[in-house]
C-alpha cells in the first residue's frame, strides 16, 4: 500500500479533500463499510482485493448483486441517490463507455489516487472522474479435448473443421463482450480499418452461420466443457480463469489471434451519492497501489498500471508465466468511444438482419 508520505506529497490533488493516508483510513473506519455492486470473486480477482482490503482496514464490504452488468450499476447510483442504507453503491466498475456518460448526468464523483501519474492518460478523465483499472482482449478458448489444433485466427474459425464449435459469451444484440467480439472478427477482416469493422464483423458472422460454424447460444465454461461450444469467444481473463477453474477437465487452450487483437478497458468511478465517501477513496487507493494492481493481475486482468510496473519490475515472474505470451499483446488496439459508439450501433440493430442467429443461454 502507499505510504502515509508518499500520499501526503501527492496531496491527492484535485480530490474532494486533501487528506493524508492516515486521515483517510481514520475517515473511512469511521464510516465502517463499503458498498459494491458486480464484482463476482472470480471476475480479475476480486475476491483476493475484497480479502484483502477487509483484512487490512476491518472495514466491512456490502456486495450487491454481484452478476450485475455496468448499466446496472449506472440504474443502481440512479435508483439510491436519496438512500444512505445498504443498496446504494458506493463505488462502480464499469465499460469504458459509462465512465463519460455517468460523468455528464452527474452520477459520479472526482478523486485522484496518489498513483495518479501512473495511469495512462488516455485511460482516465483529466478531472478524475473515472479512470482506468485494467483490460483484456479478446481470446479463443478452446477446449483441447475437441479441438485438437486450436484455430490462431479468425479466418481460422471459418474452416470446416470447427463446424458447430464456435460461440460468443454473450448476445451481440445487448453484450459488451460479445459486441466486441464481432467488432475484432470485423477488424481482422477489414484489415485494420476501425470505420468497416462493424459492417465486416456482421459479414463474418454471417457467413460463420451459413457455414454451420456458429452455435447460438452463450458459450460459457460449462458448455465448453460439455462440448456444446468447443470455441468460445471471450476475453482473456475470463478464459484464463476458466482455465484454472476447469483444472485440466478438458484441457483448455486460450489463444490470442493473430490480428483482430482488440482490448477493453473497465473504468472505476466513487459514486456522486455515495454513503460511505471516504470507504471508497481508500477502496480505490487500494486499487491503484502496486498490490491491488498485481491483484488483478492474478486474476488474469491486466491492470491499468502494467507498463509501470513492469518498468520497475515489480510483477512476480510466476505471475508472468501463467499469462499469453506478452509479444500477443503488442498488437493490441484500444477503440476509441467514438469507435465503440459506431460498431455498437450498427451490431446491435443489424444482426438480426444480416446474421439471422437468435442467441439465447
Amino acid at each position: 500500500m502507499i505510504s502515509v508520505a508518499v500520499a501526503a506529497l501527492a496531496g491527492f490533488a484535485g480530490t474532494a479533500s486533501a487528506q493524508s493516508m492516515d486521515e483517510l483510513v481514520a475517515a473511512a473506519k469511521k464510516e465502517g463499510q463499503l458498498t459494491v455492486i458486480a464484482l463476482p470473486h472470480d471476475w480479475c480477482g476480486y475476491g483476493g482485493l475484497i480479502d484483502s482490503f477487509k483484512a487490512k482496514y476491518g472495514l466491512t464490504v456490502n456486495e450487491l448483486n454481484p452478476d450485475a452488468g455496468s448499466g446496472d450499476e449506472i440504474e443502481a447510483i440512479k435508483a439510491n441517490k436519496g438512500n444512505k442504507g445498504p443498496q446504494a453503491p458506493d463505488v462502480i466498475d464499469v465499460g469504458l463507455s459509462f465512465g463519460p456518460s455517468a460523468k455528464a448526468d452527474g452520477l459520479i464523483q472526482p478523486y485522484k489516487v496518489a498513483t495518479w501519474a501512473s495511469i495512462p492518460d488516455t485511460a482516465k478523465d483529466a478531472d478524475g472522474f473515472w479512470y482506468g483499472d485494467y483490460y483484456g482482449v479478446l481470446a479463443f478458448e478452446v477446449n483441447k479435448d475437441i479441438v485438437k489444433t486450436s484455430p490462431t485466427d479468425w479466418a481460422d474459425l471459418l474452416k470446416p473443421e470447427f463446424k458447430n464449435a464456435v460461440a460468443l459469451a454473450g448476445d451481440p444484440r445487448a453484450s459488451s463482450q460479445a459486441i466486441q467480439g464481432v467488432y475484432a472478427a470485423g477488424l481482422s477482416a477489414a484489415g485494420g480499418d476501425a470505420a468497416k469493422a462493424g459492417t465486416a464483423g456482421l459479414d463474418y458472422f454471417s457467413k460463420l452461420n451459413k457455414a454451420g460454424n456458429f452455435v447460438p447460444v452463450i458459450g460459457k465454461a460449462a458448455s465448453l466443457a460439455q462440448g456444446a461450444t468447443p470455441v468460445v469467444i471471450r476475453w482473456d481473463y475470463n478464459a484464463l480463469a476458466d482455465r484454472d477453474t476447469l483444472k485440466g477437465n478438458p484441457p483448455v487452450d486460450v489463444v490470442i489471434p493473430k490480428t483482430g487483437v482488440v482490448a477493453g478497458v473497465y473504468v472505476q468511478a466513487i459514486s456522486a451519492y455515495a454513503p460511505h465517501p471516504n470507504a471508497a477513496k481508500l477502496w480505490m487507493e487500494h486499487l491503484y497501489s502496486d498490490e491491488g494492481q498485481i491483484g488483478w493481475l492474478k486474476g488474469y486482468c491486466h491492470p491499468i498500471r502494467f507498463n509501470d510496473l513492469a518498468s520497475k519490475g515489480k510483477i512476480p515472474a510466476d505471475l508472468l508465466a501463467k499469462l499469453p505470451p506478452a509479444e500477443a499483446y503488442a498488437k493490441a488496439t484500444f477503440p476509441t468511444l467514438a469507435e465503440q459508439s459506431a460498431a455498437k450501433e450498427v451490431i446491435t440493430k443489424q444482426w438480426d438482419a444480416v446474421v439471422g442467429a437468435n442467441v439465447t443461454k
